[in-house]
């Protein structure tokens, strides 16, 4: 099935269920057939539902249909898309170990990968996501992690994938790739050599600002990164609080295996069967709503373009963006979503245009239908020091919009109304 298809029915057996509505199991636990159902799920020798906290049947059906859209082999969803990203670098990453991460990203996984993981003995080396010659410099033989995003937020730039992809592989070490902006509608990383891919489904997936939620993504065979790799030597050692399991020896993809069976099972970021729900409805019109959210966006960011009071903006779907070349590269049918940024004099300019608009609600979140403005410098990246901002691509007169399903006419009327007032 293509893309439209694989939205609406991927990971679904109406005749098992006999719905056509993907069923909500809001339960915690399930019943086994007697004691040796038990033990053979518990030992792996049958596969099936246990805990929600590992699995879910309404879960499993969003599981597999975002990994079909992604062009993946599996998928694990996760309460959020940091504890997505906290997976994928606790899956691979331990005490003494590093991990390198692009410099142009969100300010949530600055924080994460900076702070909290130092706390955890990872260091954080750093990138520039135009510049992925740099990781030669920075890969040893304790690096065990590649991350960065299709689109940046907010800085709206586009990874050279096919660059940053060769270079790890030359050195075995896998690559994971946050595709929450451009979804798998507009770019699929793993089909230009990403091993893991991430999303916050709180985003575009459920597309109303309905549910926190985030999913992880497995390509096929990654087993060949990992098997008699020394850099991942658990995966290839028996795993003592897995009855001696190795997951490269497993038939089930190992990395996602190994998410559930460890960090789902001791850390328990797992999503309430009805937010999966949310985001199952959410996929079957993703495709749609992505082509609009990109439309008005480019038709707003060529207004902005030509206002005298804007310095710069960035949209990869504009010409004259210096992104525009890779999003030709990398992305489908011309779009290049709803997320879009552009950069006025000062702060203060910034913070009161911010306040004039009247359509655009000033929001930290983004994938709404409703559209929002953000001053980043202020509020989503405001932990970040002068020179991360600066790293980062948020100077503090850029201004963050997430392009809503309103009439396109109507929010460039309403960016007018505030940009002519200043």
């Amino acid at each position: 099935m293509r893309e439209k298809s694989l939205a609406i029915h991927a990971g679904y057996d109406g005749n098992e269920f006999g719905t056509m509505a993907v069923p909500i199991y809001q339960t915690t636990a399930y019943e086994f057939r007697d004691a040796k159902h038990a033990s053979d799920l518990f030992e792996l020798k049958e596969l099936g539902n246990i805990y929600t906290r590992l699995m879910n049947p309404t879960t499993d059906v969003f599981e597999k249909r975002f990994a079909k859209l992604e062009g993946g082999v599996s998928a694990i969803a996760t309460a959020s898309g940091m504890s997505a990203i906290f997976y994928a670098i606790a899956n691979v990453a331990e005490v003494g170990d590093n991990i390198i991460v692009a410099k142009q990203v969100y300010g949530g996984t600055t924080t994460l990968t900076g702070h909290t993981i130092k706390r955890f003995g990872i260091e954080a080396r750093y990138f520039d996501v135009h510049k992925p010659s740099e990781l030669e410099e920075l890969i040893d033989d304790k690096t065990k992690l590649i991350i960065f995003e299709s689109i940046t937020n907010p800085s709206i730039d586009v990874a050279d994938i096919e660059a940053i992809t060769t270079i790890a592989k030359s050195y075995r070490v896998l690559t994971c790739t946050d595709n929450t902006v451009a979804t798998p509608i507009i770019c699929r990383p793993i089909e230009h050599g990403v091993d893991i891919v991430v999303h916050s489904a709180s985003k575009y997936t459920t597309g109303q600002g309905l549910a926190i939620g985030g999913i992880l993504v497995e390509r096929e065979n990654i087993i060949d990164t990992l098997k008699d790799n020394s850099r991942y030597y658990h995966f290839n050692e028996p795993d003592e609080s897995y009855h001696g399991l190795i997951y490269t020896n497993m038939p089930l993809p190992p990395f996602t295996l190994r998410v559930r069976l460890a960090l789902l099972r001791d850390l328990g970021a797992t999503p309430s069967p009805f937010n999966s729900w949310l985001y199952i409805q959410g996929l079957e019109t993703l495709s749609l709503r992505i082509r609009q959210h990109s439309n008005s966006a480019l038709a707003i960011a060529k207004f902005l373009e030509n206002h005298p009071k804007v310095k710069k903006v960035n949209y990869p779907g504009l010409e004259s963006d210096s992104n525009h070349e890779m999003a030709l590269k990398y992305f489908s049918d011309g779009m290049a979503s709803g997320l879009l940024s552009f950069e006025v004099d000062t702060k203060a300019q910034a913070q009161n245009i911010a306040d004039r608009t009247k359509i655009f609600k000033i929001v930290t979140n983004i994938g709404d239908s409703k559209s929002i403005i953000t001053h980043p410098a202020s509020t989503t990246h405001q932990q970040l020091s002068l020179e991360e901002l600066k790293s980062a691509g948020v100077p503090a007169g850029l201004i963050r919009l997430s392009v809503g399903l309103e009439d396109t006419q109507d929010l460039i009327e309403d960016l007018s109304q505030a940009l002519e007032e200043e």
